[in-house]
Order: C-alpha cells, then structure tokens, then sequence
C-alpha cells in the first residue's frame, strides 16, 4: 500500500513540477470564439481598430503596434507582452497600467487561458 502511495505522490509532484506557477494552458479554439464574441467590437488580429491590432503582440512592446495612437500611459510603459503580463492585463488593465484607454476586464482564469492561447497562435509566424 505504501509504495502505491509514494508512486503515486512522486507522479503529481512530477506533474506540478512541470506545468509553470501560476499558469494553465489555454484552449486556443475556445479562445477563437472568446476574441469573436468578447473583443472583436474594439480589435482586430490585422487591424488597428478602437483597440491596436493583435498580430504579433506576443514579445511585443506594449504601445507599439504600427499606426495606433495609445494612450500616453501605455506608450510610456516599458511592458512587453507575454504570458504573464496579458493575464495581469486581462485581469485588470487599469491596475497594470493606469491611465491606459482599456476598459474592459475578462474575470475568468480560464477565460483569460484560452484568449492567451489563441493570441499565441495569431502571434506565430
């Protein structure tokens, strides 16, 4: 019996220790129909909009997509866009950066997971 349980106990450590604090992988298919139905009133993927344009935001300076006028907030931050830092914003865009023109907050983790995800693979390439 002891040696099912140590098994089993090393599995999730083993587990735990390979999937990043803090973070879950997103479903970028869910997240597809998220951006469609939450964000596509302000952004675009291709094109500045009320909000910037979404390509390539992965690695990107925040306030640097070509021809939108930002906030000065946000052109003056020194933010890059990754992982961590969009689901701080998502989360909360005025505590990340005050002053910013974002006004809108996605509350759930998963939520915030699956447009992550789906943000990477419209960052690829």
């Amino acid at each position: 019996m002891r040696r099912i349980w140590r098994g089993s106990a090393t599995a999730a450590l083993a587990l735990l220790a390979a999937v990043p604090f803090g973070t879950s992988a997103g479903d970028s298919q869910r997240g597809k129909q998220l951006y469609e139905s939450r964000c596509i009133a302000c952004h675009s993927i291709d094109e500045n909009r009320v909000g910037p344009a979404h390509k390539g935001v992965f690695g990107r300076r925040a306030g640097q997509a070509e021809g939108y006028d930002y906030s000065p907030a946000v052109k003056a931050s020194r933010l890059v866009w990754n992982q961590k830092n969009l689901n701080r914003w998502l989360a909360n865009p005025g505590k990340v950066i005050p002053g910013t023109k974002m006004g809108y907050s996605v509350s759930e983790a998963k939520d915030r997971a699956d447009l992550i995800e789906y943000l990477k693979t419209e960052s690829r390439g």
